[in-house]
């Protein structure tokens, strides 16, 4: 007995190897405490020295520390002490349209980053309507003709351009909206009390976030876009309607709607965590300020437990009057920014908020344009609290250089 005691020792030692390593910033070379280093199956932290230990039978292992780029190693790397590359991110929002090589939107955009500070965008990859910006692997979307409307026919030479500049790339993957999965799949799509196929204001259905088809569905185009190469995964629409009176399959309550949107969450980092991709989810801005779900399945405690990054929309036309006591939250675009994140500092660091900021014109109060003092204003106060950044959401993909020069 005691032999084989041994020989099982000795054969888990020699299938699961040991990389011991230290993560330092690169820049100071100070410790960095509680990244995330994975395999394909497992994760682990580093210590209060930025120490690591991670015990596996796979070659390639992936980090990822909050503030920093995704980082890479293999397990036969000549070094113990692994530099990571701090980010602040500064992001531009790219339509589905814009979002391919040699669209003038997209020139446009990397003429701003070429610049500017800007270093940052955010790509259409799945959009509301349910189609993909790029060909996939994924047989079920392109049997529903997903890639049809593709606008980007050579997605590898975008990844390798953006890489060249040293560009943080980021994957916008709308998820429960969307009109073709829920068409081709009546079954598991959103009814209303009439047993029919339910769409909202702009005539889009959408699949019901209790069924966990729909979650395999829209995690293996995630999968797609970190294939080929997105640093980054950013769920949109990851919610239930803000709509009553709706069939869903299951009693629509806050706990379960909750717990949808986390195994859902928690689907998509088991299967992302091979390719090392940070996820991020967008929100309301009012989640800054609820203590519920807002019936729609987001609180900052549950999305906090497996996404990387929360982004609530925190357009100040979107706020109420009288929000913030003040009568026009759109006149105030620092404040509202600044204080809505410094109210979710008990659930969440601020290096793991990036909030969308607006980049259009107030629709609700004054009408006022948003020129280069609101974007500024905004931005600062993304910097001011400490935010791992920002996002700017223009719904047509136009910015003005001189908004984001110094």
């Amino acid at each position: 007995m005691k032999k084989i005691f041994v020989i099982t020792v000795l054969l888990q030692t020699l299938l699961f190897a040991s990389f011991s390593g230290v993560l330092v910033d690169k820049k100071t070379m100070k410790p960095i405490v509680n990244a995330i280093i994975s395999d394909s199956k497992q994760s682990i932290k580093s210590g209060e020295k930025g120490l690591f230990d991670i015990q596996s039978d796979e070659d390639i292992y992936h980090v990822k520390a909050y503030g920093y780029r995704p980082y890479k190693f293999n397990k036969n790397h000549n070094s113990k002490k692994l530099g990571l590359e701090s980010i602040n991110i500064k992001a531009l929002y790219l339509t589905f349209w814009g979002a391919s090589n040699n669209s003038q939107t997209s020139k446009n955009v990397l003429k701003i980053i070429e610049e500017t500070n800007v270093n940052a965008v955010v790509v259409d990859v799945k959009n509301e309507y349910g189609s993909t910006s790029f060909l996939t692997s994924f047989e079920q979307a392109n049997s529903y003709g997903a890639h049809r409307d593709r606008t980007n026919r050579d997605i590898q030479k975008f990844i390798a351009t953006m890489k060249a500049k040293n560009i943080y790339t980021i994957a916008r993957i709308v998820v429960f909206k969307d009109e073709l999965q829920a068409s081709n799949n009546p079954d598991y799509a959103i009814k209303n009390q009439e047993g029919e196929i339910w769409r909202n204001h702009d005539d889009m259905a959408w699949v019901d976030p209790f069924d966990k088809r729909s979650h395999d569905y829209t995690v293996s185009i995630a999968e797609e876009a970190a294939k080929v190469g997105f640093d980054e995964i950013n769920f949109d629409y990851i919610r239930f309607p803000a709509k009553d009176n709706l069939k869903l399959s299951k009693h629509n309550t806050e706990k379960n709607r909750v717990e949808a949107i986390s195994q859902f969450l928690q689907t998509a980092q088991n299967r992302l965590r091979k390719y090392g991709v940070f996820i991020s989810v967008d929100t309301y801005g009012n989640i800054c300020w609820s203590d519920d779900d807002n019936n729609i399945g987001q609180r900052v405690d549950s999305l906090e437990k497996y996404a990387d990054y929360l982004s609530p929309m925190l357009y100040p036309s979107g706020f109420a009057s009288g929000s913030f006591y003040f009568q026009y939250p759109s006149e105030h675009p620092h404040a509202v920014i600044y204080r809505s994140i410094k109210n979710i500092h008990d659930r969440i660091d601020p290096c793991r908020v990036r909030p969308w900021l607006q980049y259009f014109q107030d629709y609700a109060h004054k009408k006022r344009e948003y020129k280069k003092f609101e974007i500024n204003e905004q931005m600062r106060a993304s910097d001011d609290i400490n935010t791992s950044g920002w996002m700017m959401w223009s719904p047509s993909s136009k910015y003005h250089l001189s908004y984001f020069k110094k």
